[in-house]
């Protein structure tokens, strides 16, 4: 059988993975709002890949907060707006080069709405249908192995503690599930903004296990913590 795959070497492989808001407090008690797609879940935790040096991680180094926003195809235009701006005034050497510019006021250049969080100082994003209120639980180096990027880019683990969704992507009969059918996230593809089709291709067997299996410790540890309102 032949094989019709070539070998190849891009310099990018963002396969497909959703867009997410990261807000931010900034030293001066203003908010910050960076896009970004490097993330994953399991249970309750999500790791978030980052410039090390950038202005979000290191407001999350330094007070432990953030809130993942996710938009959905509706909100593509402000993540475009979002695309070229760093919250940094000085504007690390790589950014330069990819051509960021400084702005203090991310959310009125976006056009979104910042919203008080329960469980953190960053705002959510009403805009956005999936709000997660997180804690910095670790950083974790990339490429440390590499001298030439050591200490560059690093991969945060947070922990959930408060999930906030729009009721209109929830299942009907159930309280505490986003329906795969309604929600859609705004996906990045190789650099490219793309939406997601409400259209199964074929059930899914994964779907035959009860969700709640899935149930991890930091859901019921989530409800411990404090409420800022």
């Amino acid at each position: 059988m032949n094989d019709p795959h070539l070998t190849i070497e891009p310099s990018i492989l963002y396969l497909g993975t959703p867009v997410v808001l990261i807000s931010t407090v900034n030293e001066d008690g203003s908010s910050n709002l960076a896009p970004m797609s490097s993330a994953w879940w399991l249970g309750w935790r999500a790791m978030l890949g980052l410039q090390t040096a950038s202005k979000t991680p290191q407001n999350m180094l330094r007070t432990g907060q953030c809130v993942l926003n996710l938009p959905s195809p509706a909100q593509a235009e402000a993540v475009n707006r979002l695309a070229h701006l760093t919250g940094s005034k000085s504007i690390p050497e790589f950014k330069q080069k990819l051509g960021y510019t400084y702005e203090p006021s991310k959310f009125e250049v976006a056009g979104l709405t910042p919203v008080a969080s329960q469980t953190v100082n960053a705002p959510r994003v009403l805009e956005c249908p999936i709000q997660l209120e997180a804690v910095l639980v670790a950083q974790h180096g990339i490429m440390d192995d590499d001298p030439q990027v050591a200490g560059l880019i690093s991969a945060f683990e947070v922990r959930i503690t408060r999930v906030h969704a729009h009721p209109g992507i929830l299942m009907e009969g159930y309280e505490n599930r986003i329906d795969p059918d309604k929600w859609h996230p705004l996906i990045m593809n190789f650099q490219k903004l793309y939406g997601v089709s409400d259209a199964q291709i074929v059930p899914s067997r994964l779907a035959e296990i009860d969700e709640t299996i899935y149930r991890m410790p930091d859901v019921d540890r989530a409800r411990t913590e404090k409420n800022w309102l």
